[in-house]
């Protein structure tokens, strides 16, 4: 699960498992699998990183990414 924020500040949490799709229009859309359709204040890219940390965090790839190489700016 990742927590996101609607635009009125109140903040939920998203099963990243069932995002199909994450668009900016310009506000940043999530559409789930079920064709639910969430508004958030995150951009595109934060939902990105919080969804690659989910799947990290579960092991989803079946493998870990030492945490000193994580997101190199």
């Amino acid at each position: 699960m990742i927590n996101v924020t609607r635009l009125n500040g109140k903040s939920f949490m998203i099963n990243a498992l069932f995002i199909e799709t994450i668009e900016s229009f310009p506000d940043t859309t999530i559409t789930l699998t079920n064709g639910k359709k969430y508004v958030v204040k995150e951009t595109e890219f934060q939902v990105c990183q919080l969804i690659i940390e989910f799947y990290q965090s579960v092991n989803l790839f079946g493998i870990q990414i030492p945490e000193a190489n994580k997101y190199e700016e």
